[in-house]
């Protein structure tokens, strides 16, 4: 949303056109893209509702029979449900277990589930008979998969083996990997096995002799996806933070001779050296607690040649799932959201969909070109696509104008497609959309846009409608855009402070004064002109300039217009305000007093929007600041009396100031160094006060005194006398 600060009179535009827009609307039936297109989303039907609060795998078998399998605690315990072509979903088999965490279908079309913790592998037939098939004692049974030869791969956890077991049930292990957990597993045209590793995030690819090779070692910690793309890529998902390596372990005993070919139909032998015995097993990678998995995630990809490149990532979802719609693209399926996400291009991806339970587990693309997805934290199934939404809605964010705001014409950016789309508008002065807001407006409908109907207000919201076209094709939406402008308010003059006396906030021509200088400390924030100040946000750095007075004030715009200023200046006795200066641009003003009489004054400062408005809807606003003094006029010296006493001068004297204390008196004698001499009641703080003090009397027949008083206005007065024999 781009809404700039610009002037009142000026139009500025909200456009809604990037991804990041569009996080705080509300999409229904609509997908969403990463550079910001908007269309209509596949269809996502539920197909299952199940008691299981999570549901882990998903297999079809050559029928179109669609198999869920899950469980978790709270739950039934571990369960395979059956989801038929035709006729309502039902459980087709419980099994000994927590869950569920894998399903498979061999080319005879006969299921396969496997369930954790104390995993097996149970065969299930058509009416649900459930027997066991194979047990690889281990704690995890993670994944299953099938080769062209009709073997089984059973990836287990927690000592990272892949065992791989013939159609008669006959098994052993395959690979054992180095790691605590097989996670996940494919299997390539050429039959190499693909697995993700936990907790060293690695992909390894296993030929059919059981030699493996790292393919890629991730930045994550656990691999929970891998798929073979139809060109024969692969891909493959990470989640979580690496843990720091641990201490190499005890080296290895020797590796074993070399085993002969196996037999066709037979099992082959690992062919890699013996793993030492494995660290106590981590807590479980993705169990039913697996919401809490943070660090977000990546999405790689390894091209034909081998080459590794991560295509994908996300700061906050968790991916579980990979698969490939009828085009080949990828799609992701993640929590923590329910999301499903699909690439489009090495650049481009798109949020289809999100399912209301907060993890999608597993996708499945059937054969049909359906999607079929698995969630958790509410084990349900879904079908996604392959047919679009008819019709699909978008309500944006509100617009906030900060004040009362006209509307003025609304356009959009779109690609039709044959569909149609819709823009409809409402307005309120509440910050979110209730009741009280005004009805959605008539419908835009052209891309060429028309003035926004809605009523002025504070804030502005529209939705868009998304209708599909013929043949089912989706119109895209680009952007949106609506001109908008605040209605012009006054300006604001919330303070006048008169800055100390014989000081400016320009320096003074030609090198005449003293170059002291002072730093104001911020508005409102009073000190003795005579203390140096620090600067911040607030400051203002004046310098010494007799006869100077100064004023700074505080002002403000809400609409950010452009302020002038007039300042005029009124004496107590006077009846009319007198130009000091117009036109003033700065939030401070000083000038030349010694052409006015002394006495009190005051300041008006009126402050106006007319820069950025045009004259009949300019505003102004005005303050007037407290009583201050101009004095230019020095005090007086009077009765001074100088005689010489025991080889002392005795003098005395009175200063009087008609306007201002007397703030200090200087004695020299001769012409000698000025030195300070305290008033009789020692405090120097009233217009008159009486001296009588002593000096040291040099040598010589006649002596010149002079006396110096300054009033508070830095006002000077000098008398002279002579003391003789």
């Amino acid at each position: 949303m781009l809404a700039g600060e610009a002037a009142a009179v000026e139009a500025q535009l909200w456009v809604q056109k990037d991804y990041a827009d569009y996080e705080r609307a509300k999409l229904t039936r609509l997908s969403l893209a990463s550079d910001g297109r908007v269309s209509l989303a596949p269809v996502f039907r539920l197909l299952l509702d199940s008691p299981s609060p999570y549901l882990w795998a998903l297999a079809e078998d050559a029928r179109g029979n669609l198999y869920a399998g899950g469980g978790g605690p709270g739950g039934p315990g571990a369960r395979v449900y059956l989801i038929p072509r035709q006729g309502a979903a039902r459980v087709l088999a419980e099994l000994d277990g927590l869950e569920v965490h894998a399903l498979a279908v061999d080319g005879q079309g006969r299921l396969y589930a496997a369930t954790s913790p104390d995993g097996r592998v149970y065969r299930i037939a058509a009416e649900g008979k459930a027997e066991v098939f194979y047990e690889p004692k281990a704690k995890y049974i993670w994944d299953l998969a099938f080769d062209r030869q009709g073997r089984l791969y059973v990836a287990t956890g927690d000592r990272g083996e892949v065992h791989r077991v013939l159609p008669d049930g006959r098994g052993g292990i395959f690979y054992q990997t180095a790691e605590t957990h097989a996670r996940s597993l494919a299997v390539d045209r050429q039959d190499n096995l693909l697995i993700g590793t936990e907790p060293g995030g690695l992909i390894v690819r296993v030929d059919p002799l059981g030699r493996g090779f790292v393919l890629y070692q991730s930045g994550r910690r656990e691999i929970t996806a891998v798929a073979v793309a139809p060109d024969g890529c692969i891909y493959a998902a990470g989640v979580g933070a690496r843990q720091p390596a641990a201490p190499a372990p005890p080296a290895p005993p020797p590796a074993p001779l070399p085993q002969p070919s196996p037999l066709p139909g037979t099992l082959a032998a690992p062919q890699q050296q013996a793993r030492p015995a494995p660290a106590p097993a981590p807590a479980p990678p993705l169990t039913a607690s697996a919401a809490q998995i943070a660090g977000g995630s990546e999405v790689y990809r390894i091209d034909r040649e081998g080459f590794p490149r991560k295509i994908w990532s996300h700061a906050q979802d968790i991916v579980y799932a990979l698969a490939f719609d009828p085009q080949g693209r990828p799609l992701i399926g993640a929590g923590n959201r329910g999301a499903i996400y699909r690439l489009d291009s090495e650049s481009v991806w798109t949020a289809l969909v999100n399912a209301p339970p907060t993890q999608v587990t597993r996708l499945l693309a059937s054969r049909s070109g359906a999607i079929y997805a698995a969630t958790g934290n509410l084990g349900q199934v879904y079908r996604l696509g392959p047919e679009l939404e008819e019709e699909g809605t978008v309500e944006s964010e509100p617009l906030d104008g900060g004040m009362f705001s006209y509307w003025g014409r609304l356009r959009f950016r779109a690609t039709l497609n044959g569909g149609q789309i819709l823009v409809s508008t409402r307005s309120g002065n509440l910050e979110r959309p209730e009741q009280e807001w005004s009805q959605w407006s008539p419908p835009v409908t052209s891309a060429e846009g028309a003035p926004v109907s809605s009523p002025p207000a504070r804030f502005l919201q529209w939705r868009a409608t998304l209708r599909s076209g013929a043949g089912g094709v989706s119109p895209e939406l680009r952007a949106v855009e609506v001109a908008w402008r605040a209605r012009n308010v006054a300006p604001r003059l919330e303070q006048i402070e008169i800055t100390p006396a014989n000081y400016r906030t320009q320096p003074p021509a030609l090198n005449l004064t003293p170059s002291q200088s002072i730093t104001l400390p911020p508005l409102g924030r009073r000190t003795r002109p005579s203390a140096a100040l620090s600067a911040d946000s607030g400051s203002l750095t004046m310098q010494y300039a007799k006869g100077y007075r100064g004023a700074r004030w505080a002002a403000f715009d809400d609409n950010g217009d452009e302020l002038l200023y007039r300042i005029e200046i009124r004496g107590e006795r006077e009846k009319q305000w007198k130009l000091l200066k117009d036109k003033v641009r700065d939030k401070h003003l000083s000038w030349d007093s010694t052409g006015f009489a002394d006495g009190q004054y005051r300041l008006r400062v009126l402050a106006s929007d007319a820069p950025d408005n045009p004259p009949e809807e300019a505003l102004e606003a005005e303050a007037i600041s407290e009583p201050f003094l101009i004095d230019n006029t020095p005090p007086e010296i009077a009765g001074l009396e100088a005689a010489l006493e025991g080889g002392r001068i005795r003098l005395r004297f009175r200063a009087r100031d008609a306007l201002s204390p007397v703030v200090k008196a200087e004695c020299s004698v001769n012409g000698g160094d000025w030195f300070v001499v305290q008033p009789k009641d020692r405090v120097s703080d009233s217009p008159l006060e009486e001296y009588e003090v002593r000096l040291p009397a040099p040598a010589g027949a006649e002596l010149a005194v002079a006396v110096r008083v300054t009033d508070d206005y830095d006002n000077h007065a000098v008398a002279t006398t002579l003391v003789g024999p």
